[in-house]
């Protein structure tokens, strides 16, 4: 509890001024971190939100209203439990196999190995942290249901496995929430983890940071390794070419929700 409030005591009377700007900064990480705090019961959410409030602006503002949504995934829960398991709102989703058609691409995306650099590099900070920073988590998420086509399940229980943050309400519904089976109103959009990468990581220091075989590989050419040619190519080693093709994937998705 003394390093949660500790912490809290830094965050209202620093980081928060610039959330507003900042939030979606990957490799700037400028997002409060208490979320492990707030999971335990360190740190009260109510306090939080009045002593935010009590600063004012509008970071402190943006920064209110991520915590409300934490707290209206536990309202969805509390009226809806049996959605810690089941789908909010059904898609009539046809889900590829986990353990079937689609495991090896599975496997890929749990080991931080998909080819797409930044989904990669999200997927290692969760692996070596316990966490991630919540723009990474939108990016696999969608990624995993959409892109890849999988069931947002198999993405919760992944995520369960490891977090630090692991709270049930706001894991599983904000995993359906990506997966356009939950509260979001719009169901069936696609995060391009390439556009992505440009907006949240442009010159690749995120990904630089834990894809190390990429280290070496300067601006935002780091986003996409397959172009490389020669010495540069042979220099990210056995980096894995992409495990699918964006367009094909996005295709695939909204063919299945069309049906």
């Amino acid at each position: 509890e003394r390093e949660g409030r500790r912490r809290m005591t830094e965050w209202l009377t620093g980081g928060v001024l610039d959330y507003a700007d900042r939030h979606d900064d990957l490799a700037g990480d400028g997002t409060s971190r208490l979320s492990p705090h707030l999971h335990f019961g360190c740190v009260s959410p109510v306090e939080l939100v009045r002593r935010a409030r009590g600063v004012g602006g509008a970071g402190a503002e943006a920064f209110v209203r991520q915590v409300a949504w934490r707290d209206f995934h536990h309202q969805v829960l509390a009226a809806r439990p049996e959605c810690s398991r089941h789908d909010y709102r059904g898609r009539e989703d046809r889900w590829r196999s986990a353990d079937g058609e689609a495991a090896e691409e599975v496997a890929a995306w749990r080991e931080g190995r998909t080819g797409y650099p930044i989904v990669d590099a999200a997927m290692r900070q969760l692996a070596a942290e316990g966490w991630m920073h919540n723009r990474g988590r939108l990016l696999v998420g969608s990624f995993l249901t959409k892109t890849l086509y999988v069931d947002w399940r198999v993405g919760a229980e992944h995520f369960l496995s490891l977090l630090v943050d692991g709270d049930i309400a706001n894991n599983q519904m904000n995993w359906q929430w990506i997966a356009g089976t939950g509260t979001d109103t719009r169901p069936n959009r696609v995060l391009n983890p390439l556009t992505q990468a440009g907006r949240f990581d442009p010159d690749g220091t995120y990904v630089r940071r834990w894809v190390p075989e990429l280290a070496e590989v300067e601006g935002s050419s780091v986003h996409q390794p397959w172009r490389l040619e020669g010495l540069d190519r042979a220099r990210i080693g056995d980096y894995p070419d992409p495990i699918v093709d964006l367009a094909e994937g996005r295709e695939r998705f909204e063919r299945a929700r069309r049906r």
